[in-house]
């Protein structure tokens, strides 16, 4: 799936992932390929992107998440 960390200044990721795991307001959650659409809001925390590369990291101070379509669009604020 692919996979897009954006900033209001920077892009941090784009590629693509086998898993993200997501620091949800509701508590942790993960995005595998194929993962149904859902738009929900992040709290602060790690975002761990999976890729053939190996894991990378990303401490976020909260924003939202949008999946759809098999891609996983992260808006960090």
């Amino acid at each position: 799936m692919k996979v897009e960390i954006l900033t209001p200044d920077a892009i941090l990721f784009e590629g693509e992932a086998r898993h993200v795991s997501l620091p949800g307001s509701d508590g942790a959650m993960g995005v595998l390929d194929r993962h149904a659409a859902m738009i929900t809001t992040l709290q602060k925390g790690a975002v761990k992107v999976d890729t053939s590369e190996g894991e990378k990291v990303f401490d976020l101070n909260g924003g939202t998440v949008e999946v759809l379509d098999n891609k996983v669009l992260i808006l960090a604020s």
